[in-house]
């Protein structure tokens, strides 16, 4: 196993990294992309490191629907393999996340608990175009994988522990901190707690087919504001007019700074 991820890391001149064990990863499954995303206790947190096609987009949209096997991963502690993301107990059990990710092309997902005893990393998502489940070879793969991303990136903090705010290295850098500055601003505008506050701006981000940061983005710049006594899709616009909260377009951003 150590061998494909010195090769990734060798072809590169660098040091082997929690990147390579992804890419070794997706190497050894016939996979078309690998992710890590973090948990905090029982819950996914949000998504730091993806390899491949697609795998960024789909580990997005876990976190911003608060579904998918990496989701139920994260809660369970357990592997989560969904190897045919457009039967109906797939989409029954994830409706938004199965249908966005067949919309894809995608249609097998595997979520596996990175952690040891008590103690977790995060989730190790593993996606593939086509249906079908893992060999057994191939999950003793992945398997052993999950355990080699928990070893690297321990040994990119220096052996600090297992708390994920501090196995965010160089490769896991801390890429939300604008979502977690829009959950505090959603809180207070809306009058409620952060975790509540965070769930508001997935739907939000969901409603208007963002990904979470490009809302939090809109919400930290005052592009939108939520109203704490209407639903979650009601925002003002800048000038205090209520509205449904459809975020400006690109160009309209790109023409509002130049003026």
């Amino acid at each position: 196993m150590w061998g494909p991820i010195l090769a990734h890391a060798l072809a590169e001149g660098v040091e082997p990294t929690t990147r390579h064990a992804l890419a070794a990863c997706v190497q050894a499954t016939g996979a078309i992309g690998a992710g890590l995303s973090v948990s905090r206790g029982r819950g996914l947190r949000e998504p730091v490191l993806t390899v491949g096609e697609w795998s960024e987009e789909l580990d997005e949209l876990q976190f911003t629907l608060g579904e998918g096997p990496a989701v139920d991963a994260a809660g369970g502690d357990r592997p989560v393999l969904a190897a045919d993301l457009a039967e109906p107990q797939a989409r029954r059990r994830w409706p938004a996340f199965a249908a966005g990710a067949v919309a894809r092309e995608v249609r097998a997902v595997f979520a596996f608990p990175v952690g040891a005893g008590a103690a977790r990393l995060g989730v190790l998502n593993v996606y593939r175009r086509a249906a079908g489940q893992l060999s057994p070879a191939e999950l003793a793969d992945v398997l052993a994988y999950a355990d080699a991303v928990l070893v690297l990136a321990l040994d990119q903090r220096s052996g600090l522990g297992f708390d994920a705010e501090k196995v965010t290295g160089r490769d896991l850098p801390e890429r939300r901190a604008e979502v977690h500055q829009a959950a505090g601003m959603a809180s207070v505008q809306l009058g409620i707690g952060v975790a509540e506050a965070l769930s508001r701006l997935r739907a939000y981000a969901y409603l208007h087919d963002l990904r979470l940061a490009d809302a939090a983005a809109d919400l930290v710049a005052r592009r939108f504001r939520f109203l704490p006594d209407v639903d979650t899709g009601m925002t003002t616009d800048g000038d205090g007019n209520k509205t449904m909260g459809t975020p400006p377009s690109r160009d309209d951003q790109e023409t509002e700074g130049e003026r």
